[in-house]
């Protein structure tokens, strides 16, 4: 446990920076806000401490297999930093808001068109929205979408160039996937390719199906409310981030049975060369 602290300790501190980021860079005169932050960043600096710094995690999967978790890390961080450098820029305008401002504008247009995720997420909002409002969610969400392909889009390339998992290092599945029990039932590289197809086809979907939701959620009487930046910000990077962590975890999945089922074709031909012909 000590030689895992002080990663743990670095990983902590890295969760809280990001869980602060959006509130220090935007302004807020809410109290409410300033206790709800403080709250949820000390929660998941001391999630993160208990589950690096222990011997075996409950719930944070592939913590001994990187890339896995930089990837999605860094994914959520570039989205929450660039959404806020561009609400940011509504109080206090500088040339790099102004950049990332015209960049997701421009972003936001491209990939504004019928059907698409970002179109779904515009059409969610109910009538009688701020034009300013369904702007900026629009910008937001066309940067947080691409960000998220980009980011699934290097994973896979990551994996290819170090042939994730590492044939030479040693790689326990139970430790990296602590919330899969082997014991449930049936052939385990079966389960974990049928999980991870489902994990695929749901984290193509979900970006798809979270407007639809919301927009039912909004006829039964309960409207959402992005007037708060804070607010906009958190429900963008969610939609974006959620839907391309669970693709990862599809395609880690995959990996990881593949793998046990090449060493179970390996072990089977150790065995036959050493029973011999007969």
């Amino acid at each position: 446990m000590l030689t895992r602290l002080p990663g743990a300790i670095v990983r902590a501190m890295m969760v809280v920076m990001l869980i602060v980021l959006p509130y220090a860079l935007l302004p807020s005169s809410s109290v409410n806000s300033t206790q709800i932050v403080t709250l949820v960043a000390i929660f998941g600096a001391l999630f993160t401490i208990v589950e690096y710094s222990s011997k075996s995690p409950s719930l944070v999967e592939f913590r001994d297999a990187p890339p896995f978790n930089r990837v999605r890390f860094s994914a959520l961080f570039a989205t929450v930093f660039c959404l806020a450098i561009i609400f940011r820029g509504g109080d206090a305008p500088s040339a790099i808001s102004a950049q990332f401002q015209a960049s997701g504008a421009q972003i936001g247009q491209a990939i504004d068109f019928p059907y698409s995720p970002v179109r779904l997420m515009v059409l969610m909002m109910p009538d009688g929205t701020d034009p300013a409002v369904i702007t900026r969610l629009r910008d937001a969400a066309g940067l947080s979408y691409l960000v998220s392909v980009f980011s699934v889009i290097w994973f896979v390339v990551l994996l290819r160039l170090y042939h994730w998992p590492r044939r030479t290092e040693a790689f326990n599945v139970w430790i990296n996937l602590p919330t899969f029990d082997p014991t449930a039932g049936g052939d385990v590289v079966k389960r974990l390719q049928r999980d991870g197809r489902i994990n695929i086809i749901l984290g193509f979907l979900l970006p798809f199906f979270v407007p639809a939701v919301v927009k039912l959620v909004e006829r039964l009487g309960t409207p959402i409310n992005l007037d708060n930046p804070q607010t906009l910000i958190w429900t963008v990077s969610a939609w974006a981030f959620l839907p391309a962590s669970i693709l990862m975890r599809g395609v880690a999945l995959s990996r990881v049975a593949q793998m046990i089922l090449l060493q179970r074709e390996r072990s089977y031909d150790r065995a036959e060369t050493r029973s011999g012909p007969f």
